[in-house]
């Protein structure tokens, strides 16, 4: 989603509006799907096009800066930023919305685990300098602990985590399989805290997901908008998993791995799962819907990192080992479901053993509005949430925690042309950050640990030609710490033209090249320049006094 605030040309340098973004996750495209044989197991059934939710670089949640900003250095600052995307460093946190509470010696552990991800060629950097320091191999080991967030919780209720390295992926995945809340916590939401350590026990940080909701059990009624945060959204993330027999340890979750879908003891795959307007499907076209996910509803579910996705399949209501054909009402968090592919009505995505394959249910004898379902076509939905934390410390082997990890909620823009400030809002903000535009230190100013605000660089600082702009440039904004540590972001700046031309002879290519005349202009853009800096500066500190 884009605002755009066109700026008032209060100078004639002015040649530019403002737009500002959050870079999204990606926006689903819909793939290329391929009919399969009942007999056929699942595997890569088609890429996701680029999109929400797709893949945003090979390697899974790596996110990269545009390659042609690496070039730009810092204004306005001593130090230059020589920094390089590739070298920043990746935690993912996957975990789910609800968790059940565990009643007396009846321990509920959180279905599906707790997850973290470690990526980003940044952590080889660290270890190659910790190397060529003298330190031994066991001081860059990565260990960790999960918890509640309570103040009463101890380490010894934190669930130590075990990383290991992911086959054909550079990526290290731990899992806390035995986590739950008691009913002596009586919240309704809380969240979970991670810390990780080095090996020699330096604090990386500790780093917290989003709210979860505690439930009882799993409701049966059918859900209201009072109860909206039970309902699952088109357009959200979701996990799978499979219980036979009702048994905990054989608990298997839906999972891609090198494109097949898979059945998993431990890893599960958070996926997109969008409604799809089912006569528009018929004729080639697919149409999101952002409303909630109904039983009856044509979906498709996408792997959040991979981009492949299943075929379109209709979810259906599951009682007693029983798909309910005549049930239109909204699929809720922890509810049993069955999906029945679309262009194959009889068949039902099944697991068995580790293989997902397709399952031939037979219709109930006794009534038509049933069909007859084996334990490995019971998949039970849970929504889920993916939390990212990307940072960069570059060479400076940076000693003290990364966290508190400032987190950006939303941008503003205050004023207009040359004098335009961007306020920043979110959380967890402090007099020692500043905002970064690509990689040009913009001048910043502390209002609370919620808000920042700074000035917005000239376009000049990123084109060289900006006299002659006519194109949109996109500015990814970063926050920097006075140590030097760099908070990626999501979020971006876009600078595209104004519709005017510039003024004759200034910025046009043939104004230049014209002997004295040439000269002069020159120097009249250095006058303007100069002035137009001071009285931004000028500008600047007014309104921070104010």
């Amino acid at each position: 989603m884009h605002v755009g605030i066109m700026s008032i040309s209060q100078f004639p340098k002015s040649l530019i509006c403002l737009i500002l973004s959050e870079t999204p996750a990606s926006e689903p495209g819909f793939p290329h799907l391929f009919p399969l044989s009942p007999t056929t197991p699942l595997t890569h059934l088609g890429t996701l096009q680029p999109g929400h939710d797709a893949p945003r670089a090979t390697d899974g949640w790596d996110r990269r800066l545009d390659p042609g900003l690496q070039h730009y250095q810092l204004q306005g600052a001593t130090r230059e930023l020589k920094r390089e995307a590739h070298a920043d460093q990746n935690i993912t946190m996957l975990h789910a919305k609800v968790a059940q509470k565990s009643y007396g010696n009846e321990k509920r552990f959180f279905c599906p685990p707790p997850c973290v991800y470690i990526s980003g060629h940044g952590w080889k950097v660290m270890q190659d300098h910790l190397k060529a320091a003298g330190y031994g191999d066991a001081v860059y080991r990565m260990c960790g602990y999960m918890c509640l967030d309570s103040v009463s919780q101890s380490q010894a209720d934190a669930f130590k985590l075990i990383f290991d390295e992911q086959p054909n992926s550079r990526k290290l995945f731990a899992c806390a399989k035995s986590l739950f809340i008691s009913d002596q916590d009586k919240r309704k939401h809380f969240c979970l805290l991670l810390r990780l350590f080095l090996g020699n026990r330096q604090d990386v940080g500790s780093f917290q997901s989003r709210m979860i909701k505690v439930i009882s059990k799993p409701s049966q009624k059918r859900q209201s908008m009072k109860n909206a945060d039970l309902c699952i959204s088109s357009c959200s993330r979701v996990a799978l998993f499979n219980r036979l027999r009702s048994q905990t340890v054989s608990t298997r979750y839906l999972s891609v791995d090198r494109g097949a879908f898979i059945a998993s003891a431990r890893h599960w795959t958070a996926f997109t799962i969008i409604m799809v307007d089912d006569h528009r499907a018929n004729q080639g076209g697919f149409v999101l819907s952002e409303a909630f996910i109904c039983y009856g509803s044509v979906v498709q579910l996408i792997c959040t990192e991979s981009g492949v996705a299943l075929p379109p399949m209709v979810i259906r209501k599951v009682n007693k080992q029983h798909a309910i054909l005549d049930v239109d009402e909204p699929v809720s968090q922890l509810h049993k479901c069955a999906f029945q592919f679309r262009d194959d009505p009889d068949v039902y995505l099944c697991l068995s053993n580790d293989t997902i394959i397709q399952y031939q249910a037979p219709s109930s004898a006794r009534d038509s509005s049933r069909v007859v379902l084996n334990d490995g076509s019971c998949w039970t939905i849970i929504g889920v949430e993916v939390v990212e934390f990307t940072f960069n410390q570059g060479l400076a082997l940076i000693q003290s925690p990364v966290s508190p990890f400032p987190v950006i909620f939303g941008l503003e823009v205050n004023g207009g042309g040359h004098v335009a400030m961007l306020e920043i809002h979110g959380e967890n903000f402090s007099p020692h950050l500043k905002i970064l535009f690509g990689n040009s230190e913009a001048e910043t100013m502390f209002k609370s640990s919620k808000s920042l605000l700074c000035v917005i660089p000239d376009v000049s600082v990123f084109s060289d030609s900006w006299r002659c702009l006519r194109r949109v440039i996109t500015i990814p904004l970063s926050l920097i710490r006075t140590d030097g540590l760099i908070y990626r972001t999501s979020y971006s700046f876009t600078y595209t033209p104004e519709l005017h031309l510039p003024p004759p002879g200034r910025g046009a290519a043939g104004g230049r090249g014209r002997g004295t005349d040439a000269g002069q202009g020159d120097d009249e853009d250095v006058l303007l320049e100069t002035i137009h800096q001071e009285f931004t500066r000028a500008n600047f500190h007014l309104f921070t006094q104010s």
